[in-house]
């Protein structure tokens, strides 16, 4: 996969995908590691940070699902937490089975504009999900970039995903990395607490700093509250809204709000456009 700055092919019927590889993240979640049936389709396959696939899982139904994998050097694969129908036909399948695959969409995060500057992530639970392609692109590209933060916080260590990933981004070179559990375990010697409460022990910076925040509603608006407390602008706190797309074309408007289709104005938006749709996360 190569980078893009602009928006590449999308494939609007869906490709046929073989499912590669299959390893449990935490409890219900699972990744799944695919390769496309045919390698000309998957050349031309090109995604950005922040977008999401529309997923097919035959014989139960489409979904809509973000893209964890960088835009380059990475396998595609999803990360999808197992909630209704479709997902549980999706976490019952095997190594050999097909799904098919429409997409990327959506506008994603913009990597072009946060070149030289502070990045934090915010993540709690499978929020890291979405936020896991910036961070591996970021760290491609480190030198662009100030002080990388991850501030991730899970209810128990089992919840933790990414768990790989997180070893390897401790050992990288400034890249800073503070994890939480919501209650104290036998084995954990690390912080214990909510997500929002790293943000005071990481020295999160404010001058020319964007923070990347993605969880749970309860985390999002405390976390989005102590970073306007520490002066942050709402224009660089950026997050992803999360809506039961059906077409993720703009068509059947199902993820109308307002005036924005979060399939194709979104899904990504500033903490300054949130508001102005008269929803909150």
């Amino acid at each position: 996969m190569c980078v893009i700055e602009q928006p590449g092919t999308i494939v609007t019927i869906p490709a046929i995908v073989n499912v590669d590889e299959i390893t449990d993240e935490a409890p219900e979640v699972k990744t799944f590691y695919m390769s496309f049936v045919d390698p000309s389709v998957g050349a031309r396959f090109t995604l950005r940070s922040g977008q999401f696939i529309m997923c097919t899982v035959f014989g139960a139904g489409e979904f809509a699902v973000s893209l964890p994998p960088s835009p380059e050097h990475d396998r595609f694969h999803i990360t999808v937490r197992r909630v209704g129908k479709v997902t549980n036909a999706l976490h019952a399948l095997r190594p050999g089975d097909k799904l098919g695959v429409r997409g990327p969409f959506g506008n994603g995060f913009p990597f072009a504009d946060i070149k030289g500057k502070n990045i934090v992530y915010v993540a709690g639970g499978i929020g890291l999900i979405p936020l896991r392609s910036s961070i591996v692109h970021v760290l491609q590209h480190r030198e662009d970039f100030g002080r990388i933060i991850l501030l991730y916080g899970a209810r128990s260590f089992a919840d933790l995903l990414y768990r790989q990933n997180i070893t390897q981004w401790r050992k990288t070179p400034g890249f800073e990395t503070f994890i939480t559990l919501d209650r104290a375990e036998p084995n954990w010697d690390g912080e214990v607490g909510f997500v929002n409460t790293l943000i005071e022990k990481a020295g999160v910076p404010v001058d020319n700093t964007v923070a990347f925040v993605c969880g749970p509603p309860v985390m999002f608006n405390s976390v989005i509250g102590d970073l306007l407390k520490r002066g942050m602008s709402e224009d660089a706190i950026v997050s992803t809204l999360e809506r039961q797309m059906k077409c993720g074309i703009g068509k059947c408007q199902h993820c109308a709000i307002g005036r924005t289709l979060v399939c194709t104005d979104g899904p990504v938006y500033t903490y300054r456009q949130i508001k102005t749709l008269g929803e909150v996360i």
